[in-house]
């Protein structure tokens, strides 16, 4: 038998009680059962801020949330390549939540970036998993000290909003393995998140949250994870199947209608009542070591923490272009700034991450108390989208008069969010066409831009300077200032790979799926590993960014243990380099990325300084893994230590020499030609199927079928009258909220076409019967 902690306790509650304790009370909220004194604990949105609600709860964002400090995204401070700033921020808004009695903030999101269109990329750290997992350990971490719980997510491969409650994520052991579960194993052994939230997804069939290898042979045995997890709101499946694979907690609350389905299942001995014991302990531990009292709750300076978002805002805005030096601004040169988002910031994401924040400022206002001599402001065109003539010319007059332009362009509210892919990687045409207008008048211009990831940049050659701020929370204007200033020396690196075009990108063909699975047909070959690997150019390369003084990189010494070098800062005015540790294999006889990302550290130097900068390597991060035998493996042979400002500009580099392991991957040259080339773009289908070791299953919905409750209302497109009427219906709620520039709402009710008919009980509660749905059904699949 099972040692259980709160075994004495356990043993003293029914069946039903402890039952009750595997779903929420309400949208927010554990159950308490005051007859052996459980309290409640709550949980709530949080991953670049607390996102506390203070009327009626909703998970994507419709009511008003309480005022919190609203910091960059995830995919923003992934870009500073700071772990000492990210822990500082995950302490920040640990505090707050404790200061509001949160036990468990829902974030960080750390899902690799498998494509630039994935409509919540601005909510995740990177395409690289070695990255993510680093900078995530340290959110969590700083989360913690407050003595409540992180929550990372989403477990596992939810690598697109497109369908993402009932899509199958088909990828193979390999590219699972090394991309998407490695940032999770680090946080989980580095970090330690007393929780973590699966994903809506299925993962090669099987959902999340009921996923035995997911759950039972990777988090609790092999990384030996011993905190809750916790479904996505919504995102049971079936219930007693993930309380077997170890899913503990259920939110939101469903009105007791899933209590009652663990119940049934130990009385007909389809469940042991040990299964529901362990998961009760493991969520006993959770409410008692997270559980705040009023001493417990921290006293907050907003003002301070705003001052920390600066900050934040500061190390993470990446400096792209600056030719002639026409950054930082030159004291006494006559600025126009048009644009939108100057004076109607861009700073976070849409959805479950919406902040109310504590404070915000705009850049035309801090800019125009910097002591810049400002010519004017113009909007310049519609955020949303249209043509609008009126701004335009207002926007190119004013451009006459400056010596310099500050264009501040970007995505809007609409472009990406949670629950909807990204169409493109473009910017809206208004924008490219007030571009166009202004370097016919004006060859000054830096463009500023606002935005979760990735754009096209087909103006690139017709501006000075671009300098993306991502979405950079509440402190954004202040942040930009300093840097446009020189007050701050812009310090971010990318940490994705910006393509030429959309076109370019590894996963385009595949991206995302058809209606039933997302094929993971490019395997590895993601991000930088695929661009480096196959040499095609990109716009802007992984680990790049410029700054405004130079670095000198000397006197390399290396081992397979260690890796020591010296950084000089070779300019004018301090500055911060972030040194960055690549490994490439020579002569592999397996099909790999050309270098992968194994370390990096960030170097504040004055000028004329140096210091000398050691990295740690593990074995692990010689290792591939071997689907042969499902383990890591490091190959034998030469390896080079490869050390750079960018993936793109390798500075030092020394030999290792590894003995490795004797076992060898039965993936052949010849089997896997594309593979091996890594031109995945025009991989077989026998290469797909031998990756993955079966044939895929289909892409499609079956029309024949009938609906069933893990179907969707988009499905019902297929049904009779009765089915196409409800899909139009919601359909067109979808295009007329877009038609009324009410983004946020128009996204919410695509939400609702890719719920499936098994969640309309729990989200409304029980408002809406099972039984009326199963009726509805019915209907349709007449």
């Amino acid at each position: 038998m099972k040692r259980l902690k709160y075994r004495a306790l356990i043993e003293s509650m029914t069946v039903e009680e402890k039952a009750s304790l595997m779903s929420g009370a309400n949208f927010w909220n554990t159950k308490a059962i005051d007859r052996v004194k459980i309290p409640s604990i709550m949980l709530t949105d949080g991953p670049h801020g607390l996102r506390k609600q203070g009327g009626k709860a909703d998970h994507l964002g419709l009511n008003k949330s309480l005022p919190a400090t609203c910091f960059p995204t995830a995919a923003t401070l992934a870009n500073s390549w700071d772990r000492q700033l990210i822990y500082e921020v995950g302490q920040t808004i640990g505090k707050e939540a404790a200061s509001e009695k949160v036990s468990v903030l829902l974030g960080p999101g750390l899902n690799i970036k498998r494509n630039p269109l994935c409509g919540r990329n601005f909510e995740y750290f990177s395409e690289d998993p070695y990255l993510t997992g680093e900078l995530a350990s340290e959110m969590v971490k700083g989360i913690q000290v407050n003595g409540i719980s992180a929550c990372p997510k989403h477990f596992a491969v939810n690598s697109q909003e497109h369908m993402r409650m009932t899509i199958d994520e088909v990828v193979d052991e390999r590219s699972l393995r090394e991309l998407y579960l490695e940032g999770f194993r680090r946080v989980v052994e580095k970090g330690q998140p007393k929780t973590i939230m699966t994903s809506y997804n299925k993962v090669n069939g099987t959902f999340a949250n009921e996923n035995n290898d997911l759950l039972q042979d990777i988090l609790y045995g092999e990384w030996d994870f011993n905190g809750v997890v916790v479904t996505d709101w919504g995102g049971n499946n079936d219930r007693v199947a993930g309380l077997k694979a170890g899913n503990q907690l259920e939110m939101p609350s469903t009105n007791g209608i899933t209590d009652q389905e663990i119940v049934q299942a130990i009385k007909n001995n389809e469940l042991d009542e040990e299964v529901l014991d362990d998961a009760v302990d493991r969520l006993l531990g959770l409410v008692f070591t997270t559980q705040l009292h009023d001493q417990d709750t921290p006293r907050i300076d907003y003002e301070e923490h705003h001052k920390k978002a600066i900050e934040a805002a500061k190390r993470s805005i990446v400096l792209l272009k600056n030719d002639d030096k026409i950054l930082p601004l030159k004291h006494g040169n006559k600025v126009a700034i048009i644009g939108d988002f100057a004076s109607n910031p861009r700073y976070q994401g849409a959805g479950s991450s919406l902040i109310n924040p504590a404070k915000l400022s705009n850049a035309c206002d801090v800019l125009g108390q910097s002591g810049l001599s400002i010519v004017g402001y113009a909007k310049g065109f519609k955020r949303m989208g249209g043509k609008n003539d009126r701004l335009l010319k207002e926007a190119v007059t004013l451009a006459q008069k400056a010596d310099t332009i500050l264009l501040f362009l970007g995505l809007d509210e609409g472009s990406e969010a949670e629950g909807v892919d990204r169409v493109n990687l473009s910017l809206r045409d208004n924008q490219l066409e007030l571009l166009r207008s202004l370097t016919e008048v004006n060859s000054n211009i830096v463009v500023i831009l606002a935005g979760g990831g990735a754009i096209e940049m087909p103006f690139i050659k017709n501006v000075k300077a671009i300098v993306h701020t991502y979405l950079s929370g509440q402190g954004s204007a202040e942040a930009l200032k300093s840097v446009l200033l020189g007050e701050y020396n812009p310090s971010g690196k990318l940490s994705e790979t910006f393509p030429i075009k959309y076109s370019d990108v590894s996963s385009a063909p595949y991206y995302p799926g058809k209606e039933a699975t997302a094929e993971h047909i490019e395997g590895i070959f993601i991000g930088y590993r695929y661009f480096d690997t196959v040499n095609k150019p990109v716009l802007f390369p992984f680990g790049y960014g410029l700054s405004y003084t130079t670095f000198a990189y000397t006197d390399l010494t290396v081992n397979q243990h260690q890796v020591s070098f010296t950084i000089t800062n070779t300019g004018a005015v301090a500055g911060e380099e972030v040194a960055q540790l690549y490994i490439q294999k020579q002569d592999s006889s397996i099909f790999r990325a050309k270098r992968e990302l194994k370390g990096f550290e960030k170097v504040s130097l004055e000028p004329g300084e140096s210091k000398r900068v050691t990295m740690i390597l593990e074995e692990r991060d010689f290792s591939y893994y071997n689907p042969t035998i499902h383990d890591w493996a490091v190959e034998p042979g030469a390896y080079d230590i490869q050390i750079g400002s960018s993936i793109q500009s390798i500075l030092l580099q020394e030999r290792v020499m590894l003995t490795g392991d004797s076992v060898s991957c039965e993936h052949t040259k010849d089997q896997f030609p594309h593979y091996f080339s890594g031109h995945v773009h025009e991989v077989t289908a026998a290469e797909y199927k031998g990756l993955l070791g079966y044939e895929p299953p289909s892409p499609y919905w079956d029309p024949k079928q009938d609906l069933g409750l893990n179907d969707t209302i988009a499905q019902a497109k297929y049904k009779n009258a009765l089915g196409k009427t409800i899909y139009h219906i919601v359909l067109f709620f979808n295009k007329f909220f877009e038609a009324v520039n009410k983004p946020l709402l128009a996204n919410n009710v695509y939400f609702v076409l890719n719920m499936p008919f098994r969640q309309i009980d729990r989200f409304t509660g029980g408002k809406i019967s099972r039984k009326q749905i199963l009726k509805v059904l019915k209907w349709i699949n007449r």
